[in-house]
């Protein structure tokens, strides 16, 4: 999640845009634990291998479209990668793995709403089993692709005029689709069959 020009530079310039010392203002920035200033207000501070981030290690954002957010955790040839905590200056956080700089693997994501999502994650987007509760209590529980319920789920809705409601089987798209299951908050099944973009298949 680093910002675009954080990686354009390093492919274009490699290491040796971190070799420069004018950015060190504490410590071993090349291959040790120090302080990094960088010309946009990005700030690091922690382990640093061949003068790229390696290590654990805190990164602060300063001015830019990431301005304010921070990364604390585990970084792997200057992007984050392992365990680590993303917290977005808009309230929002993740926590949870990454691989070369993007959320891969397990993790939980909660919006300043309220909402969360707890499961599993593929280039910065739910993907696997997952678990998504909504600020109004209504949740989803099952497989994702590409940041969106595709495969079997349930969805149980929140407050609302069908607020208990249930609704297990196939989704696609976020949408029901396919075999599924449509049951009220009394336990009533108003619907067993085939769905198609969220309608049942009369």
């Amino acid at each position: 999640m680093k910002n675009l020009f954080k990686i354009l530079t390093l492919l274009i310039l490699g290491s040796s845009f971190l070799l420069s010392e004018e950015g060190c203002i504490q410590g071993d920035c090349v291959n040790g634990y120090g302080t990094y200033t960088y010309s946009n207000g990005d700030k690091y501070v922690g382990e640093h291998k061949n003068g790229l981030e390696h290590g654990y290690g805190t990164y602060t954002w300063g001015f830019g479209p990431n301005e304010g957010d921070q990364y604390v955790g585990e970084h792997k040839n200057g992007l984050e990668h392992g365990q680590g905590t993303y917290t977005f200056s808009s309230g929002e956080k993740y926590v949870g793995e990454y691989k070369d700089g993007d959320m891969e693997g397990f993790g939980t994501y909660t919006w300043s709403s309220g909402s969360k999502y707890v499961g599993e994650y593929n280039n910065d987007l739910q993907h696997g089993q997952g678990t998504y509760t909504f600020s109004n209590g209504e949740k989803y529980v099952g497989e994702y692709k590409n940041g969106l319920g595709h495969g079997q789920g349930t969805l149980i809705f929140g407050t609302g005029s069908y607020e208990g409601d249930k609704y297990v089987g196939e989704f696609k798209y976020g949408m029901f689709n396919g075999y599924g299951t449509y049951t009220n908050s009394n336990g009533e099944v108003l619907y067993i069959g085939q769905w198609k973009y969220g309608s049942p298949v009369e």
